[in-house]
């Protein structure tokens, strides 16, 4: 007897039924008015690349979770000849783990033809080869904005505006902007005395703040060997400053002068006055725009996980959920590591699959764009070239109408119908040139 595989879909992966997708395409399409109105144009990249370009992208930990694609037909033959094989020359191309790096090499390769600045769009799968949990997926959606070629914080406060803007119009409020600058991580991480080419390592321990506290970023520091003065000195400067972001929360006309109190607890010696005063400039101007329904708040101890990140960086975390809804920063070098030619460049990322769970935790259904009507026909007896004759006349007034043949039940016919988002219903009668449409709630006939 023939094994039956299973019909689950893959590990990580997964099925999208009706009202989920309708969601998501509902989601997808709010995001895209939104960054369109903003003049962003949407762009696609393949879902494979080379796997040299994606090991060389710089995506800190997700380089260890790239799928590899095996190479094909001859080329692995001789690969798999040789006396002793190399796993890492067994493969050639690699799926995407996010949509900056195949967004910079699609820059490399067009730029020539491509308008300056480009203010992209990407929407798209990514997969990553992570063992998968609760809300950690193997494929998943990500959501992107870029420019290139904007060198000053303009990029930046347009970057920041038009996501809380789309996030404004999927229903969302009350968020919280966090934003900080790698070039004052860096200068913390030398004065706290950490050698130059272990700050990286800094970076990820400090990165799992808000999930393991103070003291599990003691001890990953300690993990990995780092001198024990520099650990405390790091240890003392984040208190001071979590004491300051966990006081009062300020009055909305008050924001600046809480950015000014972060920006004290800073030591002098870290000699970033320029970089600070450019975060205050973006501060300034998101506060204004958000008029109080989004906050922006300077975060010293924000990191960001990507190792590109070259300058501002920034999250956005919801009240009542622990993990950012959206995160992004600039990466002015990673350009020149494909091109040799480098070029200023800026993104941010909504986190697509959680505003999806929060949408569907909060039981929100997307407004329909037409009114939904099941036509109902008995395909023995009626005329059905009548039957898709009248479909096609009413959709042309802009309804949505679904043919469907009558059931024996028709009460539990009906039931479906209205959990499938249909507001009414048509019995095609052949003598009426206009359907007989009811509403579902008035039952069957």
């Amino acid at each position: 007897m023939a094994t039956i595989e299973s019909s689950a879909p893959p590990s990580g992966m997964r099925d999208f039924l009706p009202a989920e997708t309708a969601l998501r395409d509902w989601a997808t399409s709010v995001i895209v008015k939104t960054y369109e109105s903003f003049g962003f144009n949407r762009i696609e990249t393949p879902a494979l690349e080379n796997i040299n370009l994606l090991r060389k992208g710089e995506g800190g930990e997700n380089l260890q979770l790239i799928f590899e694609v095996l190479k094909r037909g001859d080329k692995l033959e001789r690969e798999l000849s040789c006396g002793s094989v190399q796993r890492h020359n067994l493969a050639d191309l690699g799926l995407r783990f996010d949509l900056t790096v195949p967004l910079v090499r699609f820059y490399a390769h067009n730029q020539n033809t491509l308008p300056n600045p480009l203010k992209a769009i990407q929407i798209g799968s990514v997969w990553r080869a992570e063992s998968p949990q609760q809300g950690r997926f193997r494929q998943f959606t990500q959501c992107d904005i870029d420019i290139f070629g904007v060198k000053s914080e303009v990029a930046e406060m347009e970057l920041l505006q038009a996501t809380s803007e789309a996030l404004v119009h999927l229903g969302f409020k009350h968020f919280t902007v966090r934003i900080n600058d790698r070039r004052v991580l860096a200068a913390i991480a030398s004065y706290c005395g950490f050698e130059p080419s272990r700050v990286e390592t800094v970076f990820i321990a400090l990165d799992k703040l808000d999930k393991i506290g103070l003291d599990g970023v003691r001890a990953e520091l300690i993990k990995h060997e780092h001198p024990a003065e520099s650990v405390q000195k790091l240890m003392d400067l984040v208190q001071s400053i979590q004491s300051e972001a966990g006081g009062t929360p300020a009055l909305p006309e008050a924001q600046t002068s809480s950015f000014a109190a972060t920006r004290a607890k800073l030591p002098k010696e870290l000699n970033v006055e320029d970089e600070l005063n450019r975060l205050g400039n973006v501060i300034s101007v998101i506060e204004e725009q958000g008029a109080g329904v989004y906050d922006i708040k300077f975060d010293a101890t924000l990191v960001r996980g990507m190792g590109y990140y070259t300058g501002q960086i920034f999250e956005i975390s919801n009240p009542g959920y622990s993990s950012s809804i959206a995160g992004g920063g600039r990466y002015d070098k990673m350009v020149g590591k494909f091109s040799g030619r480098e070029v200023p460049a800026c993104g941010f990322s909504i986190g697509f699959e959680r505003i999806i769970s929060i949408l569907l935790d909060k039981g929100f259904k997307p407004p329909s764009a037409a009114e939904k009507i099941a036509l109902i026909c008995e395909p023995d007896r009626d005329d059905m070239t009548k039957v898709f004759a009248a479909a096609r006349r009413n959709r042309s007034h802009g309804l949505i109408v679904s043919v469907q043949p009558r059931k024996k039940d028709m009460r539990k016919q009906l039931d479906v119908l209205v959990a499938q988002g249909f507001t009414s219903y048509a019995n095609f009668r052949a003598d009426h040139d206009q359907l007989d449409i009811k509403e579902l709630n008035q039952g069957p006939e």
